[in-house]
């Protein structure tokens, strides 16, 4: 990964040197994102940073990152730290709770792992990351890994339990008016690799035009390839009004007891929509609609792949993920996996056309210039005696 090194150096025996920025202050770092500018300051309180979170980060291009809380918590060796650090974006992590009363839009100075006001002020210490702290940490984490695997288990377990019916009946999967049977549908979700998988597919998508499925921010991902998402499936909380006001279905999903967080917004916004009420993430339930209404192959693209990818969610309802899979095995293909199968059908007839018109505008080329005249006038010649020796030989006359 190409360092950014941008607002922060380095003195020439290796320690940091001091920043002063802009901040950008928010809990969720997802929606920090939307308004983070280069050069500015990021104050989140993100525990286990994750692999999506980090490379949003990293686009905006930061001065630094100040994190309240671990970022690694050694749970499970979670992907985003090293991204950053790779990145040559300074992190400073556990920095606790007094760094987020720093009020968005102040400037503030980062010495190491020290954050001061302007005018001098201690505000919060906490540990500057490198790539040696990173990896020492990474190696812990992956040593209790084992005991993610366990509760990742058990979690799966007790999903299945809950929504069985779901997975096995699709009992509670909403009517919808978008007509899914016998049609491709390809589910975006903005995710790892999202943009590159979905520019690999634009020959896929121009040609079998498949029904086009945002979760969340996914949505978002459709437009800016300038297509247009025929359903939005999420919780609503990080897609923009200017996807919701696309035209397309709205699914708004909901926890098991009725409530959906998204639902207000939809209804505020005045777009038609209908509740899913299910247990698990919001890409698991866009998979089980598309299968439940008939389409014939679901193809993922940002989707979680790995075990890794599936605990660096750092929640529970992940476990619905492995099961999900299970249920739609036989229609699911990876984004990543379409992009190698697929190649666009050209027959010979057609590169033979496209060779004829190639020669042939390269011979009007010529015939247009004094030089292509003078060449065509000899061939003429050459061709009319080769013609009139080959008159004589047939005559007798040679």
């Amino acid at each position: 990964m190409i360092s950014l090194l941008r607002g922060r150096s380095r003195d020439d025996d290796g320690a940091s040197a001091e920043t002063t920025a802009m901040a950008r202050v928010d809990r969720r770092t997802k929606s920090l994102t939307k308004r983070l500018g280069e050069g500015e300051i990021a104050v989140i309180d993100h525990i286990d940073i994750d692999r999506v979170s980090a490379e949003a980060l990293v686009a905006c291009a930061p001065a630094a990152v100040l994190n309240a809380a671990p970022s690694t918590s050694g749970r499970y060796p979670n992907l985003g730290p090293q991204i950053l650090v790779e990145a040559g974006i300074p992190l400073v992590d556990d920095l606790g709770s007094d760094v987020m009363g720093i009020t968005e839009g102040d400037r503030i100075r980062v010495d190491g792992a020290a954050v001061y006001t302007t005018d001098g002020d201690l505000i919060a210490e906490g540990t500057e990351q490198n790539e040696e702290t990173v990896a020492a940490a990474m190696e812990e984490a992956r040593a209790g890994l084992s005991v993610q695997l366990e509760a990742f288990a058990a979690n799966t377990m007790d999903y299945m339990r809950r929504e069985r019916e779901l997975l096995l009946d699709g009992v509670g999967v909403p009517a919808v008016r978008t007509e899914i049977e016998g049609r491709h549908v390809l589910i975006v979700v903005r995710g790892y690799s999202y943009k590159e998988d979905l520019a690999m597919l634009r020959s896929y998508v121009r040609e079998y035009r498949p029904l086009l499925v945002g979760v969340d921010g996914g949505a978002d991902a459709i437009l800016d390839e300038g297509l247009r998402p025929d359903m939005i499936v999420g919780d609503m909380d990080s897609v923009s009004d200017r996807a919701l006001r696309s035209g397309a279905e709205i699914v708004v999903h909901a926890y098991r007891d009725g409530k959906a967080p998204g639902l207000h917004r939809v209804e505020e916004l005045g777009v038609d929509h209908v509740v899913f009420p299910a247990t698990g993430t919001s890409e698991d339930i866009a998979m089980l609609l598309a299968d439940e209404k008939g389409a014939t192959l679901i193809v993922a693209v940002g989707t979680h792949e790995t075990l890794v990818e599936f605990l660096d969610k750092g929640r529970a309802g992940m476990a619905s993920t492995f099961l999900t899979r299970l249920r739609v095995g036989g229609k699911l293909i990876d984004a990543k996996g379409v992009s190698r199968l697929y190649r666009h059908r050209i027959s010979n007839w057609q590169v033979s056309i496209l060779i004829l018109a190639g020669l042939a505008a390269l011979v009007a080329a010529l015939a247009a210039t004094p030089a292509g005249q003078t060449f065509f006038g000899l061939m003429l010649a050459r061709f009319d005696d080769i013609w009139s020796w080959f008159g004589d030989l047939v005559s007798g006359r040679l």
